[in-house]
């Protein structure tokens, strides 16, 4: 059975970069993943917007905010942008034990983010995308597979919010 994912509040849904479980790195806490793939396409080139990207309330205006082409991307985007996601979603998965133990047990199934729109990350309206985030997760599922569990951060680290 493949594992379609792309609304936070349904139940796979704690696979989607917008799910409320937050990541510390590089050395800052990111309400979301979203947050922190958005804001690394300018840390090099407008830190402040990147900065202002880390703030905002909703994954969605943090994403809305990468999509503004006003701010410089960093130049190297397009050759580093898997393993800015690759890491924000291991770093989110080794953070919230719950989130490591359910994909855990996705065992071998396909896990497809179903974005209608994103035919890159996802798999588009007709299925034909390259479904990136899904392979993504599924390479973090045979990593977390092969490594003993790290220890997560303390819970109240877990839940750290916004200054």
């Amino acid at each position: 059975m493949t594992i379609y994912f792309y609304v936070p509040r349904d139940e796979w849904g704690w696979m989607s970069n917008f799910s409320p479980h937050g990541v510390d790195l590089d050395g800052a806490w990111w309400p979301t993943v979203e947050h922190y793939f958005q804001a690394a396409k300018f840390v090099a080139t407008d830190p402040a917007y990147a900065a202002a990207i880390q703030r905002v309330r909703k994954p969605k205006d943090a994403a809305r905010m990468g999509r503004d082409r006003g701010h410089p991307l960093r130049p190297d985007w397009e050759s580093v942008k898997e393993d800015v996601m690759r890491r924000a979603v291991r770093c989110k998965l080794e953070t919230h034990p719950e989130l490591r133990e359910k994909m855990l047990a996705t065992g071998d199934e396909e896990i497809v983010e179903a974005s209608p729109s994103d035919y890159y990350w996802g798999a588009g309206q007709d299925g034909s995308g390259q479904n990136r985030l899904g392979h993504i997760l599924m390479e973090a599922r045979a990593a977390l597979r092969a490594e003993p569990p790290k220890a997560p951060p303390p819970p109240e680290q877990r839940k750290k919010k916004r200054g």
